[in-house]
């Protein structure tokens, strides 16, 4: 009888437990890392002693007008400790009918007003006027002319008018941008559709330096990066670190740029991992809730088995996709354009102009053009998944077995069950 190991995989908000053959098996997970003893002290001392720039409280002034960023609930952000720690600093210096919070939703849906209250706590929202960035509508837009290589930059006008401009966020690695946080807080997070469409087009999303972990000579980030520092001006940035409780390991506060490279320094120490080789069969997961709520945040997933997996191999990724595709945006109507992952990347890169979410299909289409993606929900049809070129199975052990017995007597299983928050690299 084969001896089984069994491994518990970031799902939802409960997890899910797979049993799979012990000796064949291969579990690669982030350095796992306690959260900060104090949570909120951690936040204070990043705000007081920033890796470069002086403290905020150096910076603000009586009667400004101040912006904060924050990410949208598709992200495990602690806004519900950073954004406070931010006012808590501005207390006595700034008034609350002074500033505006901004969820930089990018081009995802704004959030409600009750998943608004889960992210900030009914606090600070009943004091505070909190906005939902939106990328569509030009009233809330100001043209900041072309930067970088070509991009025509529209940015939140709260965001342009505002004195005192602060980004809060979160660091990890991101599967074609490089890492998250620091300058994303501003575009594409408060850009325009156009500025978002240029920056994910397919001749920047399909270039080999725009993967996990690339910063520097990544067309996308490079991109970012010029943008934000010509018109974006941050006056101060704030990043943590997580580890998967999403607690804070560490916090990093100051000028933008250095503060952002410190923080992915971190970020890089606690999720890159080498692995020996690669691999006949990936189980990978998409970091479980709020990050595996759709279809479309779960290529992410997708994508870190697909750095470690051998071409032919067999990617298995478990996401709970509660909000379906999600029915907003044009990531589901995409993906049915064409018959096939080879088809679907042959007209994104014949297409003269961007559309939205092409980008997100781009890149599944890449991983699917690799390996067989096997996917398994709580919510998604098997017909619904279909008409994304995917297969589902209720039974992961099982699909795993027969893949790795079609793979022959020394195939191996590589398992991810943190999803994107680990990314294994070949050793």
């Amino acid at each position: 009888m084969t001896r089984t190991t069994r491994v518990r995989l970031a799902y939802g908000e409960s997890g899910l437990a797979v049993d799979l053959p012990a000796e064949r098996t291969t579990v690669v997970e982030p350095v796992y890392v306690a959260g900060a003893a104090d949570q909120r002290d951690v936040l204070r001392s990043a705000l007081r002693r920033p890796v470069a720039g002086p403290p905020l409280r150096e910076i603000a002034r009586p009667g400004q007008a101040v912006a904060i960023s924050m990410c949208d609930g598709t992200r495990a952000q602690p806004r519900h400790l950073m954004v406070p720690a931010v006012l808590e600093e501005l207390d006595g210096i700034v008034d609350l009918d002074d500033v505006v919070i901004l969820v930089a939703t990018g081009t995802h849906r704004g959030n409600t007003d009750a998943e608004i209250r889960a992210m900030l706590g009914d606090e600070v929202v009943d004091a505070v006027r909190v906005v939902n960035h939106d990328a569509r509508d030009p009233s809330s837009l100001v043209h900041m002319g072309t930067h970088g290589d070509g991009v025509p930059v529209w940015l939140d006008r709260h965001w342009v008018e505002a004195d005192l401009r602060i980004t809060t966020g979160f660091v990890e690695p991101h599967f074609f941008a490089g890492f998250s946080g620091g300058p994303k807080m501003v575009a594409p997070g408060l850009a325009g559709l156009d500025t978002v469409l240029t920056l994910h087009d397919a001749r920047r999303i399909g270039h080999p330096q725009a993967t996990w972990a690339v910063c520097e000579g990544n067309p996308v980030h490079d991109d970012i990066r010029a943008v934000v520092g010509a018109v974006g001006r941050v006056d101060f940035a704030l990043d943590v670190v997580l580890n998967r409780e999403q607690q804070i390991v560490e916090a990093f506060g100051g000028e933008l740029f250095a503060m952002h490279a410190a923080a992915r320094d971190a970020a890089r120490r606690l999720a890159m991992r080498p692995v020996d080789g690669r691999f006949d069969v990936v189980v990978t997961t998409n970091a479980g809730f709020p990050l595996d709520q759709n279809l479309y945040q779960s290529v992410k997933g997708m994508t870190a088995g697909a750095t470690v997996v051998r071409d032919g191999g067999t990617i298995v990724c478990a996401a709970e996709c509660r909000d379906g595709f999600p029915d907003h945006g044009s990531y589901r109507e995409v993906l049915a354009s064409a018959p096939s992952p080879r088809a679907l990347l042959d007209a994104i890169e014949a297409r003269p102009r961007t559309v939205p979410d092409q980008w997100q299909v781009q890149v599944q289409a890449k991983v699917q053009n690799l390996a067989r993606v096997v996917m398994h929900t709580s919510y998604l049809s098997d017909e619904a998944l279909a008409t994304a070129h995917l297969e589902q199975t209720a039974d992961i052990a099982g699909t795993v077995e027969r893949a790795l017995a079609a793979a022959g007597p020394d195939s191996r299983v590589c398992v991810l069950p943190e999803g994107p928050q680990t990314i294994p690299y070949l050793a």
